[in-house]
């Protein structure tokens, strides 16, 4: 009887397990116009179901069971999409929004994307999907970008990048197309100096609930890109659901997430999407809990409204807005203060927002136009005081500095489309800047305005060979200035398809990019004479040529090779401190600076991907490079980001139990070249009570390599109408101590090394309905 028992369970278990069933449905329409796709073929494996869009360009896959799919979709003078890595979960529909380029080639090359490349070299897309899957994301797409080659994390702590060895200052950040400040919570996370910076932060203020795919680039940008050097993250929203009201509900040791999404009526396809986000540590500090007399805080809220037109257009209107704080309390126990801040009471205030419109309509079978507005701030403020260690009263100001940075940018671009082989672009950027620092109670108060027209030209020269050219124009001017910077940058590249599976590429940039709003408002010896207002924006001239070669099962390799010279780069003209801007990251160097400096930046790349298939997936990437500077007395030195190298390992594994459960394991490690610092004089340094540097020196002492494995693992469980994912996420599950930077302590009276965070586990419930 006993050895029947088994045969019996499982002739229960499976007599009693149910089928839980979900939709995938979209919409096909053509890249350029925007006008839907009637007759497209739609097909769907694992299944042999398949579907013809209708005059609306849609389609509908109902009934399926919950799992991973891959969409193909072809249609007649259209190159063939290939849509992986699919998750169809009960309770909640899996919507496409496919755009399909024309082709005039007669190979049958197919791409894995739902829109439109932007770029022939260095760019990769970021799935919604991969941010919730790859391990120690966050949910943010930055730090899924450490995944892909010459990309290293600037700290553990935010989420600031270093992309072919330049500094995370180069890299500019971009919301539905447009240029935008800074768009993270706590833009001080783990920086020397405890002041923001530029590019990075701890959270992104707009919740993974909202995005759809973000485009990632990294270097020679096409034409429609400028006012950049280094690298480029372009967030694109997704639409809410235009047919039924779906809820998402989020617990983690980040934050507690509530989302809703839906029609506004039964009678249009007008749709809203709306997140609202509260910090899990905020209400923990609000019941007394404290983490190291640290008290961080966030809380944002973000929208998408979208209303399509029977035109084939649409208008959005979305915003996201977020306030931060840290603020850092001395133990109460003075015996326990070993380092100089123990001693010290910081309070740190972050505050931004974002919001605007876009306009996207066909004017006709062949021409299109999308318009953007959006407005971006950022105001941060950081005071710091001594603390008394006999009345622990607040003693001396040790600092006190306000920064505010806001951005007006109007984004206009046509699309005309000659015949499938040809095909013309053309817009205007327009953004003016507004800075404001306080610093001692020295206020500083400057706009800049920056116009950047470009045109650009795709074509295809044979069946196999495609290319583009075009031409972006950056004209700038920062307010009480007579300098009026006018800078011609010629983009192009090509293309060309040996085979089905092998390709070949090449693409060449000028480029440039304006200061950061610290550099220009700097007054040296507090007066107005001595200013960097006329300062130039930095340029580069970058080339980058690829192989690709395509595999069955949806695996690719991919190599690039880049070069980039850096000129008119800011150096400091005083004979001790020896800046250059090319190393700098939340720093303000109160020194007088010119465009005389250079840099240079090379290497390779290597990458081989393949998507979730067959229940597992893999990213392995790596790089060899060098990034030098040269200083105001005309020698060539290490860069600070001349890390040498880079390494990572991505991939998982998923179990499926029944219907019902499906289990993932993710691990990604990272193996860095180490940074690099300056040497620390320690005798002066003592002397002053502060860090200072030895005279002239450059970045000649480099930290040890990092080292950083992280696991993920979830748990997916399918109920008739909603699903719930269980995961837990570890950050540096070796514990291994990486060296973050080095600086004079003051209570230590030495130098002491800071190191990057330890073991961060975070674990998170997730409930979608």
């Amino acid at each position: 009887m006993l050895r029947l028992l088994p045969i019996l369970l499982f002739f229960v278990s499976t007599a009693f397990a149910q089928t839980f069933t979900s939709t995938i449905r979209g919409s096909v329409r053509d890249s350029d116009t925007g006008l839907p796709l009637m007759g497209a073929t739609v097909s769907i494996s694992p299944t042999q179901a398949g579907a013809i869009t209708d005059a609306q360009g849609t389609f509908r896959f109902g009934n399926l069971n919950v799992g991973r799919y891959q969409l193909t979709v072809s249609y007649l003078g259209y190159t063939t999409v290939l849509i992986s890595e699919l998750l169809l979960e009960s309770g909640k529909e899996n919507v496409q929004q496919i755009r399909l380029l024309p082709s005039g080639k007669q190979l049958n090359e197919a791409t894995v994307t739902a829109t439109r490349p932007v770029s022939v070299n260095s760019i990769q897309e970021i799935t919604i999907e991969q941010t919730f899957r790859y391990a120690a994301t966050y949910m943010d797409p930055a730090r899924v970008a450490t995944s892909f080659p010459g990309v290293a994390a600037a700290n553990d702590q935010a989420n600031g990048l270093v992309i072919r060895g330049n500094s995370p200052n180069s890299m500019q950040w971009r919301l539905e197309g447009v240029e935008i400040v800074n768009p993270n919570h706590l833009s001080n996370a783990g920086t020397f100096s405890d002041r923001p910076t530029s590019t990075g932060g701890g959270v992104n203020i707009l919740s993974t609930q909202l995005l759809g795919t973000s485009q990632f680039l990294s270097g020679a940008f096409p034409a429609q890109y400028g006012n950049v050097n280094g690298g480029i993250l372009d967030m694109h929203l997704r639409n809410g659901n235009d047919e039924q009201t779906e809820f998402t509900a989020q617990a983690s040791l980040l934050g507690l997430d509530f989302a809703a999404e839906g029609p506004f009526s039964k009678k249009s396809k007008a749709s809203y999407l709306v997140n609202y986000r509260y910090s899990f540590t905020a209400l923990l500090g609000a019941m007394g809990a404290s983490f190291g007399g640290e008290d961080m805080r966030f809380q944002d809220l973000s929208f998408n409204l979208n209303f399509p037109n029977a035109k084939g257009g649409r208008f959005t209107v979305f915003g996201t807005g977020g306030i931060s704080s840290n603020t850092f309390e001395p133990d109460k126990d003075t015996a326990a203060w070993e380092y100089e801040k123990d001693g010290q009471n910081i309070l740190y205030k972050n505050r931004m927002f974002a919001s605007g419109v876009t306009f996207e309509q066909p004017l006709a079978n062949k021409l299109s136009v999308r318009a953007a507005l959006v407005g971006s701030a950022l105001a941060t403020s950081r005071v710091a005081y001594a603390v008394n260690s006999q009345s622990f009263g607040r003693d001396e100001l040790l600092g006190d500095q306000k920064l505010i940075n806001g951005k007006i940018s109007l984004n206009t671009t046509f699309t005309y489309r000659y015949n499938p082989r040809s095909r013309f672009q053309w817009g205007l950027f327009v953004t003016l800047n507004k800075y404001e620092t306080d610093v001692w109670s020295v206020n500083t108060n400057l706009n800049s305005l920056a116009v950047q027209p470009f045109v650009k030209w795709s074509f295809q020269v044979t069946p196999g060979i495609s290319g583009e050219v075009g031409l972006h124009a950056m004209l700038s001017k920062v307010e009480r200035t007579e300098k009026l910077s006018a800078l011609p940058e010629p983009r192009a590249a090509v293309k060309w398809q040996l085979s089905e599976t092998d390709q070949l590429s090449a693409s060449y940039g000028l480029h440039s990019q304006m200061q950061t709003a610290g550099l220009y408002a700097t007054h040296i010896y507090d007066t107005d004479y001595y200013n960097n207002r006329n300062l130039s924006p930095t340029r580069s001239q970058q080339i980058v040529l690829g192989y690709q070669k395509t595999f069955p099962k949806n695996s690719s390799l991919k190599i690039e090779a880049y070069w980039q010279h850096l000129f008119d780069v800011p150096v400091g003209q005083g004979m001790r401190d020896n800046y250059s801007v090319v190393n700098l990251i939340e720093e303000i160097p109160y020194e007088f600076l010119k465009n005389n400096g250079k840099a240079r930046n090379y290497g390779v790349e290597a990458s081989f991907q393949k998507l979730l298939t067959s229940d597992y997936y893999m990213l392995v990437s790596g790089s060899l490079y060098d990034a030098t500077y040269v200083d105001l007395f005309g020698q060539r030195h290490k860069a600070r980001f001349n890390g040498r190298h880079t390494f990572s390992f991505t991939g998982g594994k998923e179990f499926r139990s029944g219907n019902e459960s499906l289990w993932g394991v993710n691990a990604k490690v990272l193996w860095l070249g180490g940074f690099r610092d300056k040497p620390i004089d320690v005798e002066y340094s003592k002397a002053l009570k502060t860090t200072l540097y030895e005279a002239r020196s450059h970045y000649s002492v480099k930290m040890k390599d990092y080292f950083r494995p992280d696991l993920r693992i979830y748990w997916k469980k399918s109920k008739a109408k909603f699903n719930r994912t269980l995961a837990i996420d570890l950050q540096n599950v070796s514990g291994t101590k990486n060296e973050a930077y080095r600086y004079f302590d003051k209570r230590k009276d030495d130098v002491v090394t800071q190191y990057q965070l330890g073991l961060i586990p975070v674990l998170s419930y997730r409930w979608e309905f």
